[in-house]
C-alpha cells in the first residue's frame, strides 16, 4: 500500500510512551503512513507542551511513570482536548478495559505486531475528517 507524503494538513499523532524504543519505532512507522508524530516521554511533557493540533489522535501508553494513561486522558479532557484517543498496554484487566471504554478510548494491546493500532487510529479519525483524506 503506498504511503502519503507529509504535508501541513497531515493529521498529527501525539504519542505518549516512556519506552524510547517503542516511541521511536511507532514514530517511524506512523510517519511512513503519512502522519506527523510528536512524542512525549510522560504525561507532564504532553501537558506542558502547549496547544494540541485540531486534527489528530492521542496514542497513550497506560503505564506511564508519573500518572497512568487514563488519568492523563482525563486531565486532557478537563482541558477540553477532544482529539480521539487510543490506549496501548499489555494484558489490560477488566477494570482497565471498563475505565477506557468509559472514556471512549479503545485499547490496542502490546506487542504492536499487526496493523491494529493504525487501523484503530484511522477508524477513530475518519468521522472527524474535515480537510481531506486520511493517509492510506
Amino acid at each position: 500500500m503506498p504511503t502519503t507524503p507529509l504535508s501541513a494538513q497531515s493529521p498529527c499523532l501525539l504519542l505518549v510512551d516512556d519506552d524510547a524504543a517503542v516511541g521511536d519505532a511507532l514514530k517511524f512507522s506512523m510517519e511512513l503512513e503519512g502522519f506527523q508524530v510528536r512524542t512525549y516521554a510522560d504525561a507532564a511533557a504532553l501537558l506542558d507542551a502547549g496547544p494540541t493540533p485540531d486534527v489528530g489522535c492521542l496514542v497513550i501508553d497506560l503505564n506511564l511513570p508519573d500518572v497512568d494513561g487514563l488519568e492523563l486522558l482525563r486531565r486532557l479532557r478537563a482541558r477540553k482536548v477532544t482529539l480521539p484517543a487510543v490506549l496501548i498496554t499489555t494484558n489490560p484487566t477488566a477494570i482497565i478495559r471498563a475505565r477506557a471504554r468509559a472514556q471512549g478510548a479503545p485499547i490496542v494491546e502490546k506487542p504492536l505486531l499487526t496493523d491494529a493500532l493504525l487501523e484503530t487510529i484511522r477508524g477513530l479519525m475518519r468521522p472527524a475528517e474535515a480537510s481531506g483524506p486520511l493517509p492510506a
